[in-house]
């Protein structure tokens, strides 16, 4: 675990992205960005599936172009790729990733609000977390759609704050991709990442808090402050 050593006796809140990071969906993500590209005829590198973590959908649209060109419809692709992981997660269920169920019971014990900031829309976010065993933990659930930009702009983080009644600075963002990651931290988040598909790098570091290798680390750094 790596920390600025931040005093967090302030802190009243959780907020939590939600593929990667409570559920481990980002790994389905990845693998159907790139099969639903490939039955279009488009190979999508490795590199360019990791891009597309927690990445507004106002930005994809120009990065397929980039990556594709202009005949590219980005709407047809996602579809395709949300009834492909739809078809997944029906037939085998959904993870949670590990030390999350712990976690919220933790805080919810402890008097700590829980949210959610995910750029999953609201009935997607509303039917993973009720197949995972989750629905009914949160305090707030905020997707990409209520915000004019969601993640990598602070937008969806600052709203959360908001509809908690709290400050960016009351709360810790948890998140798994560099998108999340700048954008909990431009908020002014204290920002913890769980690292999920890919390990920060030195560029990135610059927005983190504190690395914790999965979410039992989050209730390490609380409990020297309760």
């Amino acid at each position: 675990m790596l920390t600025d050593n931040h005093d967090l006796s302030g802190i009243r809140a959780v907020i939590f992205d939600l593929d990667g990071t409570l559920l481990d969906t980002e790994k389905l993500l990845f693998r159907y960005w790139r099969e639903a590209a490939a039955q279009y005829g488009y190979e999508m590198s490795p590199a360019q599936a990791l891009t597309l973590r927690s990445l507004t959908h106002r930005l994809v649209q120009p990065l397929f172009t980039e990556w594709f060109g202009d005949e590219c419809d980005y709407k047809e692709l996602r579809s395709c790729r949300m009834k492909l992981m739809q078809e997944h997660i029906d037939r085998y269920g959904v993870e949670t990733k590990p030390g999350a169920a712990e976690l919220l019971a933790f805080l919810g014990e402890h008097g700590y609000m829980r949210a959610i900031a995910t750029a999953t829309d609201t009935e997607r976010a509303g039917k993973l977390l009720k197949t995972a065993g989750l629905d009914g933990c949160f305090d707030r659930i905020v997707c990409a759609s209520m915000v004019e930009w969601g993640k990598p702009r602070p937008d969806i983080y600052l709203y959360a704050a908001e509809q908690l009644g709290l400050s960016p600075a009351e709360c810790i963002a948890v998140e798994d991709s560099p998108n999340g990651v700048i954008s909990a931290h431009t908020a002014g988040c204290f920002t913890v990442m769980v690292p999920d598909l890919t390990q920060p790098d030195k560029g990135l570091m610059q927005y983190i808090s504190a690395v914790c290798d999965d979410l039992t680390g989050i209730e390490e750094l609380l409990i020297k402050h309760i």
